[in-house]
């Protein structure tokens, strides 16, 4: 860490908002104006609008993050958690992957924390469910399913080869719609290298409480990407929810129960709880109140943007409306929150995020895909292969840094020409376990071993006792015969 005499600039989150404002604040900056903390659990930033496609197995798990210490060279980078800000001393309380929690002094504060999965106190769901929020996740689902066609494709026990081809997918949004289109894909083709594995014996299951699926394209394309599914053979209940999934036993509220080994959960998001903890003035959903500069309410100080903030849309002329959590609003909030912070820095006005909606692009699976683009006041809605291209052409330019860019790029073209691999990797997730397998017995040996041994060893004190006799036996011996000979 630092120990300059310099103002601080905390950001707290090394999300996309993070990392974006981070960069343009070290932009603008003049040499040595402050020091640039960013804090955040892991030391990358991860594009989640690519997760499913990671989880499909179209893209390398390594391209959808961005290294922050490479990215950000001139800021301080510190791998832990911010788990409480003290805004009247300005000092925040730092806990590191290591060692002792320390306490952070800064001068200005940026909250870029980003959501968490809004869970609800579903019964089984902590010990069963899947999320999609992380690449940690996106990789350990594509592992699982893959182990399910594995052991479905081993095993003669009916009922376990059903249930582990069971896939039970919450949430019909933008995250649970193209995760299970994606993972269908990959099934299916999967499922080609399996001989006793086909796509008809697997049952793919949508959930949803709203009335439609995929709300941020519209109803109408909404309405085509559920049939499209539908056409798929992917079940989806819409209007209902998940009462129960104890030990994979699912239960719905429209009274459907089935047995499933994944059980995905993809039900929306939330502010970071942690946030109460900071001092904030929080919104009635837990988000940080901001005005339109996304300055904190009442703290001159302070900024917050992305999905952990409440951030008024302009743009939509009308009072109580606020930016949706998206990507799209994210990087262009970034940007105008680092200039915010530097004209506070320096006394100067501030300016305000103002941004229309350009529309919003989802991808199905390979060449599927819904698209509704912007274009003045008209709406363009695109369905299909010619959807699914403008999904990865959007995304493929919004992913920070052209090395993170050129990577994605190169890694679909080569999927143009080359199979998807359908290898599951679910040993990564315990790499010590083969090792530990080898290792336990001879060191339960060795452990055992030593145990006899000491076991057959006689105590210190009864070693001494048995030596002193077999010591005096022969002295006894010797005096015998010397008693004898004198007596001769």
């Amino acid at each position: 860490m630092s120990t300059t005499e310099r103002p601080r600039i905390l950001v707290v989150g090394g999300g996309y908002v993070g990392l974006y404002a981070a960069r343009r604040i070290l932009k603008k900056m003049r040499y040595g104006e402050a020091t640039v903390t960013v804090v955040d659990p892991r030391s990358y930033m991860t594009y989640q609008p690519f997760l499913p496609e990671a989880a499909a197995g179209s893209i390398s798990p390594r391209h959808v993050v961005v290294p922050l210490r490479r990215v950000l060279p001139k800021a301080e980078v510190l791998t832990g958690r911010v788990t409480t800000i003290d805004q009247d001393r300005k000092v925040a309380s730092v806990t590191p992957l290591v060692g002792e929690a320390y306490e952070l002094p800064f001068d200005y504060l940026v909250i870029a924390m980003g959501a968490v999965s809004r869970t609800f106190p579903v019964p089984g769901l902590a010990e069963n469910g899947i999320g999609m929020k992380g690449v940690e996740e996106a990789i350990g689902l594509r592992n699982h399913v893959l182990e399910q066609l594995d052991k479905a494709d081993s095993t003669q026990d009916e009922d376990a080869r059903r249930k582990a081809l069971t896939f039970v997918f919450i949430g019909g949004g933008f995250a649970g719609a193209e995760t299970i289109g994606e993972v269908e894909d990959m099934a299916r083709d999967a499922a080609k290298y399996y001989p006793n594995v086909k796509r008809e014996d697997m049952r793919f299951v949508l959930v949803d409480a709203a009335p439609g699926i995929l709300p941020e394209v519209g109803p109408k394309l909404g309405e085509w990407g559920l049939e499209h599914l539908k056409k798929r053979g992917i079940e989806v209940y819409l209007g209902t929810s998940m009462d129960s999934c104890v030990d994979g036993h699912v239960v719905l509220k429209n009274g459907l129960e089935v047995d499933s080994s994944t059980i995905v959960w993809t039900a929306g998001v939330k502010p970071n709880p942690v946030l109460s903890r900071f001092g904030l003035p929080l919104g009635p959903r837990g988000h940080v109140d901001v005005d339109a500069s996304m300055q904190v309410n009442g703290i001159d100080y302070a900024w917050a943007a992305g999905d952990n903030a409440q951030v008024p849309d302009l743009a939509a002329g009308k009072e109580g409306a606020f930016c949706p959590p998206n990507a799209q609003h994210a990087l262009r909030q970034a940007k105008v929150l680092g200039d915010n912070v530097i004209s506070g820095m320096r006394g100067f006005p501030q300016g305000k995020y103002k941004h229309a909606n350009k529309g919003a692009v989802a991808g199905l699976g390979l060449h599927k895909g819904v698209a509704m683009i912007v274009v003045g006041k008209s709406k363009i809605k695109l369905k299909g292969r010619l959807a699914w291209y403008f999904h990865r052409a959007y995304h493929g330019m919004a992913v920070p840094t052209w090395n993170r860019k050129i990577r994605v790029f190169a890694d679909w073209t080569l999927g143009m020409f080359l199979k998807r691999e359908v290898v599951s990797l679910g040993a990564m997730e315990h790499p010590r376990g083969e090792f530990y397998e080898a290792a336990a017995p001879v060191t339960a040996a060795a452990a055992a071993k030593a145990e006899a041994a000491a076991q057959s060893e006689p105590a210190p004190g009864k070693r001494e006792d048995q030596t002193q006799t077999a010591d005096s036996a022969p002295d006894r011996r010797i005096d015998s015969k010397g008693e004898k000979a004198a007596a001769s």
